[in-house]
């Protein structure tokens, strides 16, 4: 793969902020001294321990270890190569790149997932464009039959598939993508007579990840001859997995973030009417049931851990069919630790009918009418049980109590508790007591989704003591406030760490010209290419992003210097002690002996130097 300019990477790694660039696929909030902080996109989680310092252009996660730059960090979530991830990066900050073998990449040196997703740009290009033809009539008659005019179908990129087997084919072949490429994406299928497209005669949505890149399509059939199902998906990819794949999540994603809340829908025609009529937090899945990577993705959106609420509102249509998803959702309610609402029309209406019977107005009230996830998985279960007679009244306290029992908020069971006595005309006591039976009996194991366990991570065992945490300011001071150290932290001699993870982290600052030379242009880079090994990077990208334990209204070059002050002063602690020794080792008319002796002194009295400037520490 041809090389790019390094003065062009550099130009990346300045106008692409990682703020910016995390924020397409995880939550940020504050984390205090500039620094931001959210779920981990990386490892499954339940409290924020992924950092972003924008500052610094640069993010750590203190979870699973994992660190970098922008460019590290488009790496990895999007699976890239090097060179993939400047150039997916030039094309957002519209940066012409230029490489060492010439002025541009040839197609063919490009990555897979690169052209996986060209491919299907170029696609939903052709779709949206042939919805124009004379031939998409039925499908524009479709749309109009739902409620969208032309605007809305451009807005969110419907598009139309023509009827000839290779109508798609012969487009994206003469753009100069190859059969392989094509059948690799799933925007052909093989069959006796050769390759042919896989959606034909169709409304075609493009299905888009995070970052707004189309990944795959959603079809619905229009025509009686088509003997396909009504809907038809992208089969699975390198860049498609219908697990965890949500339509309208590029539309909706800084919505959720900003609002704390996410609508799920059933339908793409259900996310449209909910996003014109205002509700724009709505997505849906594509084509398989919300499960737990489904969960994963709202919760990096949502923050959502113990001090950050926010809501999940699942909208299903009023017919049996429709609890039965709701109930089937409340197994998966307890991964959240988001409130979870259900929002259920009362004559059966989806979100898309609803706006074309009553209005926008009537599909905001909808959501505004959510009923808590644990009330209506009561409700639903009680509706199954004649409660004018006594059997009835036993038989529905028998159903809901392993409900309630399922609650793991030790709040929330009392008040349901309270909620199902009231419902059922008995006295709390007696729900409580049939509470307790519940969860003494085995729980059957769910059909549902389960989240996995946390990923678990090997990193060198760093004690807690206060040399370690003196060394790991002195690290955080060394490459937040190069400048401010340089005097100072440059004749800092590596055995004054006695931690090694942080011993050969000042190793590789000290490879990269140490503190002084920070002032020029990729010096923290430098250090990371210094480093030993992918632990000791992680040392350094969590000391770049982890805030300093400094009063907000301290002086922070004061209290940088004091650091490594205090460093010295421990590491000349150590030494004065060894020379003790040595000295009760040797004979006084030794000449050796003097020696030490003035050492000894000198090294005192820088100790009682270091000790009145490390007084902030």
């Amino acid at each position: 793969m041809a090389r790019i300019k390094d003065e062009d990477v550099a130009l990346v790694r300045e106008r692409a902020r990682i703020d910016e660039v995390v924020r397409d696929y995880v939550g940020l909030r504050s984390a205090g001294g500039g620094s931001l902080k959210g779920l981990c996109p990386f490892h499954d989680e339940k409290s924020p321990s992924f950092h972003v310092t924008p500052a610094k252009g640069f993010w750590h996660c203190f979870g699973c270890q994992e660190g970098g730059d922008v460019i590290a960090f488009v790496r990895k979530i999007d699976a890239l190569q090097f060179n993939e991830a400047v150039e997916k990066l030039a094309a957002k900050y519209g940066i012409q790149l230029r490489y060492e073998e010439g002025t541009a990449t040839p197609n063919r040196q490009q990555g897979q997932r690169q052209r996986l997703l060209e491919a299907h740009t170029a696609a939903a290009g052709f779709y949206q464009k042939q919805l124009s033809s004379p031939e998409a009539q039925t499908g524009r008659a479709f749309l109009e039959a739902k409620g969208f005019d032309a605007a809305a179908a451009a807005h969110f990129g419907v598009g139309y598939a023509p009827k000839g087997w290779d109508a798609l084919l012969s487009h994206l072949r003469g753009l100069g993508f190859s059969q392989e490429e094509l059948l690799t994406a799933g925007l052909m299928s093989q069959g006796q007579r050769g390759v042919y497209d896989r959606f034909r005669g169709r409304l075609v949505w493009p299905i888009r990840d995070l970052a707004g890149a189309v990944i795959g399509f959603g079809a619905r059939k229009l025509y009686d001859d088509d003997d396909g199902p009504k809907y038809l998906n992208t089969p699975e990819t390198p860049i498609y997995k219908k697990s965890n794949v949500l339509y309208g999540i590029d539309l909706a994603r800084r919505a959720i973030s900003k609002q704390q809340q996410a609508v799920i829908v059933e339908g793409y025609t259900d996310v449209m009417a909910c996003h014109l009529a205002g509700v724009t937090t709505a997505v849906a899945t594509c084509g398989t049931a919300f499960g737990a990577d489904h969960i994963k993705v709202l919760r990096r959106l949502l923050v959502d851990d113990d001090s950050f609420v926010g809501q999940v509102i699942f909208t299903f249509d009023g017919d049996a069919a429709g609890q039965k998803a709701a109930l089937r959702a409340f197994e998966d309610d307890q991964k959240f630790v988001a409130a979870t609402f259900v929002a259920v029309e009362p004559n059966g209406m989806d979100p898309n009918e609803l706006r074309q019977a009553q209005g926008d107005a009537a599909v905001r009230q909808l959501i505004a009418d959510r009923q808590p996830m644990f009330e209506f998985a009561i409700r639903s279960t009680l509706r199954g049980y004649d409660l004018n007679t006594a059997e009835g009244r036993v038989n529905a306290l028998r159903a809901t109590a392993p409900i309630i029992g399922r609650i793991r908020d030790q709040a929330l069971r009392p008040e349901y508790t309270r909620l199902l006595a009231g419902w059922l005309g008995v006295e709390p006591t007696v729900v409580s007591n049939a509470v307790g039976q519940s969860s003494k009996v085995p729980a059957q194991r769910s059909s549902g989704p389960v989240t996995p366990p946390a990923v678990a991570h090997t990193r060198a065992l760093i004690p807690n003591s206060l040399e370690a945490r003196v060394e790991r300011e002195a690290l955080k001071a060394a490459l937040q406030q190069p400048l401010a150290v340089a005097d100072w932290y440059d004749v800092v001699e590596r055995d004054a760490f006695t931690v090694e993870q942080f011993r050969l982290a000042h190793d590789a600052i000290v490879a990269a010209g140490g503190a002084a030379a920070a002032g020029a242009a990729g010096w923290f880079e430098r250090v990371l290419e210094s480093a030993l090994d992918d632990s000791v990077r992680a040392t350094l990208t969590a000391a770049i992003v982890a805030p300093l334990t400094i009063d907000a209204k301290g002086d922070v070059a004061h209290y940088c210097n004091s650091v490594v002050a205090r460093l010295l002063e421990l590491d000349a602690t150590r030494r004065i002690t060894e020379l003790k020794s040595r000295l009760q080792r040797l004979e006084e008319s030794s000449p050796d002996y003097a020696q030490a002796f003035a050492d000894l002194l000198t090294l005192e009295a820088q100790r009682r130097d270091l000790g009145e400037r490390a007084s902030a520490v």
